[in-house]
This record gives structure tokens, C-alpha cells and sequence, in this order.
């Protein structure tokens, strides 16, 4: 799969991955901003299997660049890898909720990176053969225990990008019960962090 899958490098500073990954069969554009990026696939959508998108490039970011791609009919349903220099939570959840279907913190390992686009388009694969939609697998398939009323309201909460803090305040919480709150919705969902929560709610239509 692979082998002939064509991957959309968007990084003002591309030289590594575009050196890198031809040598493990991929077929590798680059574009050095956003806006580039987006001409490029405005002019061929059909072309690309995969895009990775850096988050912090001149002209337009990530996260803009991510949104345009969503937006566009043509473009919204091609996988994004977002790579980011910053490992902060609440971003991740942000985006992941503006559409990214992974991130990648650097300094990354390319066997990271790899493993992870590997999943991705297997999944994609899976999807034209099936035509089922897209989800996350969860590495746990234990029956999922219900959430009380105070629980899904930290995790709506959450979706949102706010942290404990915030969730404190606008709950009128101790900040150590939103943590306890959280780890019983971790326990519950059977993940182990905020994100992966997020993720598995929206799949299940615990929040919206």
C-alpha cells in the first residue's frame, strides 16, 4: 500500500521526510506554507493519499491550513498527520476536532511517523472496500460503563480545549475533583488520557 501511496509534505523546512521517505516507497510533494499547499490541491485532490502538515509555517499555519481542507469538499475527507513541536493537550483535542487524524510531537523517530501513516491508510483502504466511515480504533474493546451527569459535563468541557482549571471554574469544582472526575472517565471508557476520551465520546455521541 505503501508503495504507491502519494504523500502531500507541507513544511517550510521539508528536506528530511522528503529525503527520507521515497526510500520506503512513498511518492512525496512538498509545499513550503499553507497557501501553496492549498493550490496544490485545489488543482489535483484526487492526487494525494495523505498529507502531513506541519503546524508552525509562514503565510498560513497548521491549523488554518487544516480547516481550509475540511472546508473544501474536495479535500475534506484526505487524512492529515499534523506535525507540531508542540506537545500541549488541549491543542491536540482542538484539532483533532477541526480534523486532524493524527499528530505527531517532534522531535519525532521515522518509525514512528511511519507506523502511524501506515495506519492511516490501511484505514483508508479499509474504507473503500467497505464504505464504512472512519473511526479511531481503540486499543480497548471492553463494554464501555455510562457516564453521570457531572462526568459527561467535564468531558463536554474538555472537547472544548478547556483545562482543569477552567473546568473548575465554570463548575463551580475543586480542581482536584475535576481530576478525579477525569480518571473516572478514563476508567469508564477504558482509555488513558483526556484526548483518547474526547475522541471515543464524539465516536459514541456521549458529547456533541
Amino acid at each position: 500500500m505503501s508503495e504507491s501511496a502519494n504523500i502531500l509534505l507541507v513544511d517550510d523546512n521539508p528536506k528530511y521526510l522528503k529525503d527520507a521517505l521515497p526510500f520506503y516507497g512513498y511518492n512525496v510533494d512538498t509545499a513550503q506554507n499553507g497557501v501553496q499547499a492549498l493550490n496544490m490541491l485545489e488543482k489535483t485532490p484526487e492526487k494525494y493519499d495523505l498529507v502531513l502538515l506541519d503546524v508552525m509555517m509562514p503565510e498560513m499555519n497548521g491549523w488554518e491550513t487544516l480547516k481550509f481542507i475540511r472546508k473544501n469538499k474536495d479535500t475534506k475527507y484526505i487524512p492529515v498527520i499534523m506535525i507540531t513541536a508542540v506537545n500541549e493537550e488541549q491543542k491536540m483535542i482542538t484539532g483533532l476536532k477541526t480534523g486532524a487524524d493524527d499528530y505527531i510531537v517532534k522531535p519525532f523517530i521515522l518509525p514512528n511517523l511511519l507506523a502511524r501513516m501506515e495506519a492511516i491508510l490501511r484505514r483508508v483502504s479499509w474504507q473503500k472496500e467497505t464504505k464504512q466511515p472512519i473511526e479511531l480504533s481503540l486499543k480497548s474493546k471492553t463494554a464501555i460503563r455510562p457516564l453521570t451527569s457531572r462526568e459527561k459535563e467535564v468531558l463536554a468541557l474538555a472537547a472544548e480545549g478547556a483545562n482543569n482549571k477552567e473546568i473548575a471554574e465554570k463548575l463551580v469544582l475543586r480542581e482536584v475533583t475535576v481530576k478525579s472526575h477525569l480518571n473516572n472517565i478514563f476508567k469508564k471508557l477504558n482509555v488513558t488520557n483526556r484526548t483518547q476520551a474526547v475522541l471515543l465520546a464524539m465516536q459514541t455521541n456521549l458529547i456533541k
